[in-house]
């Protein structure tokens, strides 16, 4: 009999590698669809299979090959999964017995394999142990190459960020990128207050903990979040600390006038009218009307009233809007290097050749979107990768160009979060419980 929840898992980890899809978007269809015969247990199963299998997969195939007599490109994209999801488990996943994960395997090799295909999952898996991961830093390879093979990190990036980092900085960071994140939340305090909150928490045993910034708390074993008290109501949302501080860089003031340029799907923009008390004025763009939908949504929710949406392409220059803002957040569309361990789908999806296209991107909008600031108006440029051409350069570049100096940022920064200063250029690096980003704020002189 197969089991429902490894089934699943496959059939997610299938459709990402036969058509693209998104781990998240393929998981939560996938489980919305089952949901009523699924436990509690087994949805937690299913959502370790698949991040594991997707944060760990270039390592995972490494192992295979040690086994494996066929070459990874000639085994059916079913059994290549099958084979990752039990060597996955066998490895990584120590509450499961060996015999449980081989065993299933073989029946879903049975289901969607050809004959000969549960014998060859059965013969790899049962030569597989904890110490082929363990071997993997016994190999003889350049350093680079070891990490790459030992945190399932594409050579590339590692390249990237060796040319800022040191080799022993490297391998930190990929070993921070394979983290489980935590589930960091922004109390709202147009509704309510942390310790109201937290009373709320304390009544329904929620275990929770607190942030590094005011307005954040960090919960503990946290699921369903949509289903704890207060969240329908609009008590809380789920942002990153690392989100949450690009605002309060910012600093928006009651009763200014404020641009959101990339702004789907609204963590950024509700934080700004939460810390404006409900006044002034939100213009929040996005280029995908879904993606609009999704701010107001949000803003509903969380009961905010001073964010106006509309469609509208950050890049291209729009004269109506020449120097009418205060402030400007651009938290532009970049590779995601910083936020791996949330989306381990990035590490697959992006190549080496994508940076050129999304920096040229990225420079066209500060450029295009700086014209809107009034004069001694701040803008703060944040991305969620760590790649200097993503971020450095562009800011350099621009400032070369334009009437703008950069703003000292230092003060605004809890000790807490691991950080490297350039030239008011902030760089932080993934830990714990903060991802990889990158801030700097502009004056317009």
């Amino acid at each position: 009999m197969i089991d429902i929840a490894r089934n699943i898992a496959l059939e997610v980890l299938y459709k990402m590698d036969e058509s693209g899809a998104y781990s998240n978007i393929a998981l939560d269809d996938m489980l919305k669809n089952n949901r009523k015969a699924l436990s509690d247990r087994d949805v937690s199963l299913i959502s370790q299979i698949v991040y594991g299998v997707t944060t760990w997969k270039l390592t995972l195939d490494e192992i295979i090959k040690k086994y494996s007599s066929i070459k990874l490109k000639k085994i059916s994209i079913w059994i290549i999964n099958i084979l990752r999801m039990g060597i996955y488990q066998i490895i990584f996943l120590d509450k499961i017995p060996k015999s449980a994960a081989v065993n299933e395997c073989v029946n879903l090799a049975k289901r969607y394999g050809h004959k000969a295909s549960s014998g060859f999952v059965n013969a790899i898996l049962r030569k597989v142990s904890p110490d082929d991961y363990l071997q993997l830093f016994d190999v003889k390879l350049p350093k680079a190459e070891m990490i790459s093979k030992t945190q399932s990190m594409p050579l590339w990036i590692i390249e990237e960020l060796l040319e800022n980092n040191t080799i022993e900085e490297v391998e930190e960071i990929c070993k921070n990128l394979n983290l489980t994140p935590c589930v960091s939340i922004r109390v709202n305090n147009v509704k309510t207050t942390k310790k109201e909150l937290e009373e709320i928490f304390n009544k329904n045993s929620i275990q929770y903990e607190e942030g590094e910034l005011d307005d954040f708390l960090i919960l503990n074993k946290a699921k369903n979040i949509e289903n704890i008290e207060g969240f329908k109501e609009g008590l809380f949302t789920v942002q990153d600390e690392s989100a949450g501080l690009t605002c309060l860089v910012l600093n928006p003031k009651e009763g200014q006038m404020v641009l959101d340029a990339c702004s789907a799907p609204g963590g950024k923009t509700t934080y700004m009218a939460e810390i404006m008390k409900n006044t002034g004025n939100i213009i929040a763009w996005d280029v995908y009307e879904h993606r609009i939908n999704l701010i107001n949504e949000n803003a509903n929710r969380l009961g905010l009233k001073n964010i106006n949406t509309s469609i509208n392409d950050a890049s291209i220059y729009n004269e109506n809007y020449k120097e009418k803002f205060d402030k400007i957040l651009l938290d532009v569309p970049c590779l995601g290097i910083g936020v791996i361990r949330r989306k381990p789908d990035i590490k697959w999806n992006r190549q080496e050749e994508d940076i050129k296209e999304i920096s040229d991107i990225q420079f066209n909008i500060l450029k295009t979107c700086s014209k809107y600031l009034k004069k001694n108006g701040t803008l703060v440029y944040s991305t969620c990768s760590m790649l200097k051409e993503e971020n450095d350069a562009i800011i350099e570049k621009f400032i070369k160009e334009e009437k703008f100096e950069t703003v000292n940022i230092e003060e605004q920064i809890p000790n807490e979060f691991s950080k490297i200063t350039t030239n008011n250029m902030v760089q932080f690096l993934p830990s714990q419980n903060h991802d990889g980003f990158f801030i700097t704020m502009l004056k317009k002189i």
